[in-house]
């Protein structure tokens, strides 16, 4: 499996991990829905945006009939501007939303891919796409559009890639709400200033927590039935932005590929902390499920049930970066040293 395989199966768990715990389930789109900024004017022209692939995309008009990326998509949501079509981890066996879907109700758009490798061109095609929107981890490829049919894809309409690596998470937040106000978001409007002011004072309250809290160590990890895996933190968006807030993280020694560290588990306790991320997303293992793993006992965080969820997938809105800032001030802030 590709190092994009692994990031995309649970932040590093297997691809037939992926497809047991995602399902395959999907919404369908009778609402209208039509990729318009909601609580704008009708989208006008001109259009014109520069991704981080240096591609430029212009129209006469804001482009209609929005597919995102599911993470995309949550993120243009909370800026008020919805999409037709989303794919990547959307519903869960139930119909229920997958956390990354965000506030998205995903009973009015189209999911034409639930999982990794999942893509039904002829469900995009139908929706006439404006625009296709989505994360780049390894540019210039598109996150979750399959590698194997991305020419077929990226011919029925322009596209967007934000690059979310190797960056702070400051620098895709704001390239998403660019994009928001490229496809006619108001960013002045009270609810979205309301929000960056949020993300302001939450990342003022995180800095002084580590302050507060110098002995405090964390660990972010994602687990599943073979390995652990330790992020390294220059590597993600959110860990290097909180790194930078003086949150002092476990830094692996031996990363391959430029995202984590893989150990087995019978040597899962090489490396110790205060705290521990935990990768909380749909595919990956959670301390319910991991009892029967002896290191994982062992840890000194799992002990002082110091353990708290990591989605490793930022929504990239100003709002919800600051709930995810929030929940790591109060585990720092509650957590004793133990380590």
């Amino acid at each position: 499996m590709s190092r994009r395989g692994v990031l995309a199966a649970g932040g590093s768990v297997g691809l037939g991990a992926l497809l047991a715990a995602c399902g395959g389930s999907s919404g369908s789109s009778d609402s209208g829905a039509d990729g318009k900024a909601s609580g704008s004017a009708t989208p006008s022209g001109p259009f014109t945006f520069t991704d981080d692939r240096k591609k430029t995309v212009k129209a006469d008009h804001i482009p209609g009939h929005l597919v995102a990326y599911i993470g995309s998509a949550a993120a243009l949501h909370d800026y008020g501007v919805e999409c037709t079509g989303v794919f990547g981890p959307t519903t869960l066996k139930d119909g229920s939303a997958d956390p990354m879907a965000g506030d998205i109700d995903v009973s009015k758009v189209t999911v034409i891919g639930n999982t990794w490798g999942e893509f039904n061109i002829e469900k995009y095609a139908a929706l006439s796409p404006g625009l296709l929107i989505s994360h780049m981890y390894e540019a210039p490829t598109l996150w979750y559009v399959p590698d194997e049919s991305s020419k077929k894809i990226l011919a029925l309409a322009p596209s967007v890639g934000i690059n979310v690596a190797g960056v702070p998470i400051t620098t895709p937040l704001q390239r998403y709400a660019e994009l928001a106000r490229a496809l006619g978001a108001d960013l002045t409007s009270g609810t979205n200033a309301a929000q960056k002011t949020r993300f302001e004072q939450s990342s003022a309250k995180l800095r002084a927590a580590a302050k507060a809290h110098p002995g405090i160590t964390v660990m972010a990890a994602s687990a599943s039935t073979d390995s652990f895996y330790v992020s390294t933190p220059p590597s993600a968006s959110d860990l290097s932005y909180y790194k930078s807030l003086g949150v002092d993280f476990i830094m692996p020694n031996n990363v391959k590929g430029g995202f984590f560290e893989t150990l087995s588990w019978e040597n899962a306790d090489k490396y110790t902390a205060d705290v521990i991320m935990l990768d909380s997303r749909t595919a990956t293992l959670q301390p319910k499920d991991l009892t029967g793993k002896p290191t994982w006992g062992r840890l000194p965080a799992v002990k002082a049930d110091q353990v708290v969820p990591w989605p490793s997938e930022p929504i990239f809105s100003y709002a919800k970066c600051a709930d995810r800032i929030d929940a790591l001030t109060k585990a720092i802030t509650s957590a004793k040293k133990v380590s």
